[in-house]
């Protein structure tokens, strides 16, 4: 084979050829040339976000970013979504990324079924993850307060910590030992019954004294209880008297509610008020005997002769006056 001007030109144009099918093969790929859906979603913060990165329903790739613009204070993405995907006006679209150092993704949910399905150029609802960025710089954050915390409990560290404690045991040890002892000791006796507190513990009287007692409070309780009732059964019946009082039955009832009664108590008071009236200015029979004056006087003399007349019969014996009694009859 010559190595001749137009064998060479051949083998560019062959390259150059298979490198162009090459790059329409990966842009084809990454559907820039393919027709779909447009919705939009804006973020605060895309993070790393770039142009032809997938769009995914539940794992599932559905499209790509098409466009990355700001607009509005926020950051609008473009969706270009492939033909008959079924995406609801309330789904949320989120940027997520695969694994620490993977490649980020916008995730949209399913939303609900009663929800239409988006038309072009809808602008779907956003949930913001949290910054890689921000989680890489708490955790290198917790990160230095870990090593600080381990540096401050070095071997150096626990020995300065526990020396005091150490010391403290060993100059102590005899009275802990004793303390741990007379520990032991009382616990044995409780156990034994030993003593106020083992008693109190053991003790079957002070069982049977606590249940006599539960038992009385029992009683004291079912007594109130009784008394409660029955003081609530005579109120109901109080209750029930003055209804039926309000409502003008029985004697007392009539004696409020009868308005007639009323009338004939007024008239009669009318009527005494009339009478003693009359007997004050001297009007009628009574009135003349109480207000006249010469009645007072006549039946004082009366009973100044009857007085006379009574000491004339002291002076005469029995048959005299039998004599005087009979000559007034005949």
């Amino acid at each position: 084979m010559k190595n001749s001007l137009e064998t060479r030109l051949g083998v560019f144009f062959a390259m150059t050829l298979l490198a162009a099918i090459m790059v329409l093969e990966l842009v084809v790929g990454r559907g820039l040339f393919k027709s779909g859906l447009p919705v939009r979603a804006r973020f605060n913060n895309v993070q790393e976000l770039k142009v032809g990165d997938p769009v995914k329903m539940a794992g599932v790739e559905i499209g790509n970013v098409d466009k990355i613009a700001l607009a509005g204070g926020k950051v609008e993405v473009t969706l270009k979504l492939r033909k008959g995907t079924e995406v609801r006006t309330d789904s949320k679209a989120s940027i997520r990324f695969t694994g620490l150092l993977g490649q980020n993704y916008v995730s949209v949910d399913f939303g609900t079924t009663r929800a239409p399905l988006v038309t072009p150029d809808t602008l779907l609802e956003t949930a913001e993850q949290a910054d890689l960025n921000s989680l890489m710089v708490k955790l290198e954050s917790v990160a230095s307060g870990v090593e600080g915390l381990t540096k401050n409990f070095s071997g150096e560290s626990f020995n300065n910590l526990l020396g005091p404690i150490t010391d403290f045991l060993k100059e102590n040890n005899p009275r802990l030992s004793a303390i741990l002892s007379n520990a032991q000791t009382i616990s044995a006796q409780i156990a034994n019954g030993e003593g106020t507190v083992g008693k109190l513990i053991s003790d079957d009287a002070l069982y049977v004294s606590t249940l006599s007692t539960v038992t009385n409070l029992n009683g004291t309780v079912s007594d109130v209880k009784t008394l409660m009732d029955e003081a609530k059964l005579t109120l109901n019946q109080a209750k029930a008297v003055i209804s039926d009082v309000n409502a003008g039955q029985g004697t007392v009832g009539k004696l409020v509610k009868d308005e007639t009664l009323y009338r004939e108590t007024t008239a009669a008071m009318t009527n005494l008020h009339q009478i003693l009236l009359k007997i004050n200015q001297g009007q009628g029979s009574v009135g003349k005997l109480v207000n006249d004056e010469s009645f007072i006087n006549n039946a004082k003399l009366t009973l100044q002769k009857v007085e006379k007349a009574t000491e004339g019969l002291e002076d005469q014996g029995p048959l005299s006056i039998l004599g005087i009694m009979v000559n007034s009859l005949f």
